[in-house]
């Protein structure tokens, strides 16, 4: 009843927002000059002055609507991930994160079942902010999802008022990256005493790659966009929602030469995800787009005929999500590509895999290490000799405990891009097996969370001395990461009666991959091979990728399919059904593909994606061959594009792939 009662006081004193819009209240910033500080004076965190992630998460309890929430570590692992968001109005990408229908379901309809969520707001309106909040998703639940709401908390507290260690976070890892920070427009007039400062969200980064740059440029009222103006000799266009897409207003502002498109909603109307659709993703427009509120001062200047000009900033802000692992420890959440809780989802799905991850670890097995916390970086990579088990036969089981992190502790210090992580290992320098890819991983774009376990067993005869060097390398010209890694050996619990004490004593190398365009499948010719006479099992093992992109994305975005045929009969194919799909990869982030990245990490790709182990492909053949003629077995490799053979007009992709006959006694 106390709880309720201080509510209620908070609400006389506070008003509540949500009577302006169902979206919430926009906000207009009106700088004045005191407060407006020239860009790089601001003081940046110096190490050490702050918690980081990794760091055990301290006790904590606040205020909620149905009385508080606590977190105490001495009460040992949480049952499941903590995200804490921190909402603000003054965002352009929040405003739209809690007004989308499609967002709010994603988390009510997609939180992972441990997962709690901890909603707070930066502003003076902490209030409204969290009733507004809760009867957002309120209805998103409607009568099918009522039972995720137990699992989320919101506190009427504003966050400058906490008195806990959350708000020191929130500002130390603040942040002004994509969706991320205060993104704005500044209009101004030399008939205007100060600038008006609003919120913005910028069109979709994987529809719109074009940024906005520092220029002032002159805005340009051309109603609703939907056809193409005369010359607006690179103005920026000031254009109402509604009445056409996005893409075709962008697409007819662009044919009238404008250098952007600002698209204002309409009274009443919250800022909207200006995305593509369809076939329009595919045309590819060279201005960038964002969406802000009508702005009345703005229209009716332009209206008069009066000059007003425009320019883009953003405004460094506290972080708007920060989380607690399963573990108790401190986390980032990574890079939101658009608008929607579902990247809330993945973070959480991800921790669930870590966990799982660890509870692995903790198996019995006999672990080498070959790499602890060693940079990899240039032509040389990472390199390690080690010595191996006396007993190494005794085993059945090699996985591979791989990890990828960055030089700092921040997802800012991580490396640009994705780029390929292969192992090699070479036991014996004249061996035709002597640096044979062992294992193979895809760094996440701007993220160092990676740790992967990878089931690498049927090439334990690949280790075929005591004493084996190890190479983990990617491009030379990446910029380092910091690997470890460790072998694991173990025996497994096989069951089958036929098979369950088989091991793998005899490895043959078969094709490698190379560029895919019509020279590909020339070069591979069938091979005809043994089965040694002891054999009981034989199994095709492969590890294959796309990459590059031609005209028609191959071989990254792109569908292709890997043909193995054995005695011409038996056709083992491998075909990559997700390469290209928006959310191929989203769906893999419980194996282990690290979410949030920055980039377009969400689609499918050729057989792998960002931040993800690339398992091999095991396929059983036994049954394929004629077990007793000496070479009386063949096999020949294709890899083919739509069902024929690549024929790229351009810029051909390639691919990699190590693949191998394995056999088992």
């Amino acid at each position: 009843m106390a709880s309720l009662s201080l509510l209620l006081r908070f609400l006389v004193v506070v008003t509540a927002h949500v009577t302006e819009a169902r979206w919430g209240p926009r906000s207009r910033l009106i700088l004045t000059e005191g407060s407006h500080h020239p860009p790089g004076n601001t003081p940046s965190p110096q190490p050490g002055a702050g918690p980081e992630p990794g760091d055990p998460a301290p006790a904590f309890q606040v205020p909620t609507l149905d009385g508080s929430f606590s977190y105490d570590p001495a009460e040992g692992a949480l049952k499941g991930p903590l995200v804490i968001h921190a909402f603000t109005n003054k965002s352009g990408f929040l405003e739209s994160l809690w007004s989308s229908e499609s967002s709010l379901k994603s988390l009510v309809e997609g939180l992972p079942d441990r997962a709690q969520v901890l909603f707070l707001s930066l502003d003076d309106s902490a209030v409204s902010d969290a009733l507004w909040m809760r009867e957002q998703l309120r209805l998103a639940a409607a009568h099918s999802w009522k039972g995720v709401l137990t699992r989320l908390h919101f506190s009427p507290v504003p966050v400058f008022a906490l008195g806990n260690w959350i708000p020191n976070v929130l500002y130390y890892w603040g942040c002004m990256g994509h969706n991320c920070g205060l993104s704005q427009t500044v209009f101004t007039s030399d008939g205007w005493k100060m600038p008006i400062v609003v919120k913005r969200l910028d069109a979709r980064y994987d529809w719109l790659m074009a940024r906005w740059s520092k220029n002032l440029y002159q805005l340009a009222d051309v109603g609703d966009g939907c056809e193409p103006s005369p010359s607006l000799g690179g103005a920026v266009a000031w254009v109402s929602e509604g009445n056409c897409s996005f893409f075709t207003k962008v697409q007819s502002m662009a044919k009238s030469n404008a250098s952007g498109v600002l698209v204002y909603s309409l009274p009443g109307n919250p800022i909207q995800d200006m995305n593509c659709a369809g076939n329009e993703c595919f045309f590819p427009l060279g201005i960038p787009a964002a969406m802000v509120h009508l702005e009345v001062s703005v229209a009716q200047a332009l209206r008069s005929g009066q000059v007003v000009n425009v320019s883009f900033q953003t405004t460094p802000s506290p972080n708007f999500f920060i989380s607690i692992d399963q573990q108790g420890a401190l986390a980032e959440m990574g890079w939101f590509l658009y608008p929607s809780f579902s990247f809330v989802n993945w973070q959480a799905q991800w921790f669930g895999f870590s966990a799982s991850l660890q509870s692995k670890l903790q198996s019995p097995a006999k672990v080498t290490p070959v790499f602890d916390q060693v940079t990899m970086q240039g032509d040389k990579g990472a390199v390690a000799t080690v010595d191996l088990p006396s007993d190494l036969w005794d085993f059945d089981t090699l996985e591979l405990d791989a990890s990828l992190s960055c030089p700092g502790r921040r997802d800012s210090s991580c490396a640009q891009w994705d780029h390929t992580v292969q192992l090699f290992v070479c036991c014996d320098p004249l061996s035709p097996h002597c640096n044979v890819e062992l294992g193979r991983w895809i760094t996440a774009f701007r993220r160092g969370t990676g740790h992967w376990l990878t089931d690498v067993s049927p090439l334990i005869p690949l280790l075929d001395s005591n004493k084996c060097t190890f190479t983990m390398k990617t491009a030379p010209w990446a910029m380092p990461w910091v690997v470890s890694l460790n072998l694991r050996f173990s025996v497994s619990n096989q069951t089958g009666e036929d098979f369950g004490k088989l091991r793998p004593f005899s490895v043959t190398s078969l094709y490698s991959g190379g560029t895919f365009d019509k020279n590909y499948n020339k070069m591979y010719q069938p091979t005809k091979f043994p089965v040694p006479s002891s054999t009981k099992k034989v199994e095709l093992y492969a590890v294959i990728t796309g990459h590059g992109s031609d005209e028609n994305g191959c071989g990254e975005f792109c569908v292709t399919s890997h043909h193995f045929l054995i005695n011409a009969v038996h056709n083992n194919t491998r075909r990559f059904d997700s390469a290209g799909s928006a959310l191929g990869c989203t769906m893999r982030v419980k194996e282990g593909a690290v979410p949030n990245e920055h980039g377009t990490w969400l689609y499918g790709r050729g057989g792998w994606c960002d931040g993800l182990q690339v398992d091999p492909w095991r396929i059983d053949i036994t049954k394929q061959l004629n077990m007793s003629d000496f070479e009386s077995n063949a096999i020949v490799y294709f890899g083919l594009f739509n069902g024929q053979d690549p024929n790229p007009a351009q810029e051909p992709g390639y691919i990699i792939m190590s693949s191998f006959l394995i056999f088992y006694k």
